[in-house]
């Protein structure tokens, strides 16, 4: 055969990898363990949740899950436990990479999580679905998803965007060490989708810290706070933001707090969360 027909029949073969399912690539997985909780979230959502066998530490949704072992975290994976249990999948996050290569190792497969904005929520329920072996229950999730929140851009559609401050975090009872979102990410991404101008957004990043003077300075129309740790969820506190009156979020009082995990875990339950944001900054529309 000549270099130029081998050369042809390969592309042929590659091809048609390609064109193949993931879930045809890959064995179907029924030992999986995840220690990240937003994709232990996709997977109890999209029905593969009988196959996981352990979790992260943080994992805390859905109640389902909480009866299974917890195998660390993200900074400290018990290593050990996880080869163990013999998995057949370890869904890690892709900055784990001493886990990823103990895996190597073990010859443990592993699918390796990233996330951004929420376009790659997405395409992690699908790819993750079909890796698990519930391709068409991952694609179904994942277009339920962009419906829900296609349908919620087009409930604040035309509306007034106001100018909006979202805060990870402070120190308690004061305003120092304010943490929010910048103009990336997927929390940025659901306040944009639910009818909010990012106060931040000119800021190229996922994390921002902020001091008094920039608040004042950038006089965002609403501050939403999220809180989401069960001790902040319990005692919350939006009092020390009274010390900014000239701020037009406080003057006008819409420093807003919302509680819940959903808004921090990049999973299922992001349209649930860009809903109640939605609902926030425009509480004439009716949801």
């Amino acid at each position: 055969m000549s270099r130029g027909l081998r050369a042809k029949g390969l592309g042929l073969i590659v091809a048609l990898a390609l064109s193949l399912q993931p879930s045809a690539l890959f064995a179907q997985a029924h030992r999986i363990i995840s220690v990240i909780p937003s994709t232990t979230e996709m997977l109890f959502a999209m029905g593969a949740g009988d196959r996981v066998i352990a979790i992260g530490s943080y994992d805390h949704f859905p109640p389902e899950a909480q009866r299974l072992p917890r195998v660390g975290a993200l900074i400290d994976p018990n290593v050990e436990q996880i080869l163990q249990m013999r998995p057949d999948l370890v869904v890690v996050y892709n900055t784990q990479t001493e886990l990823k290569r103990r895996l190597e190792r073990a010859s443990i497969p592993y699918y390796s999580y990233e996330h951004r904005g929420l376009a790659d929520i997405f395409s992690t329920i699908r790819s993750l679905g079909a890796r698990a072996g519930v391709a068409a229950a991952g694609e179904a999730l994942a277009s339920r998803l962009e419906r829900q929140l296609a349908d919620i851009r087009s409930r604040v559609a035309g509306r007034p965007r106001p100018r909006t401050l979202v805060v990870f975090g402070r120190e308690p009872g004061s305003l120092r060490n304010i943490n929010a979102s910048g103009g990336e990410g997927f929390v940025h991404d659901m306040l944009v989708t639910a009818g909010g101008d990012d106060l931040l957004g000119d800021i190229h990043r996922q994390n921002v810290d902020m001091t008094t003077e920039m608040v004042l300075a950038r006089a965002p129309d609403v501050i939403i706070e999220l809180h989401y740790s069960p001790d902040a969820i319990e005692n919350p506190d939006t009092a020390a933001w009274n010390r900014l009156a000239a701020v037009p979020a406080v003057r006008n009082h819409r420093v807003i707090l919302l509680t819940g995990e959903e808004f921090v875990v990049p999973g299922p339950r992001v349209a649930l969360a860009t809903q109640r944001i939605a609902a926030a900054l425009h509480p004439d529309v009716r949801w």
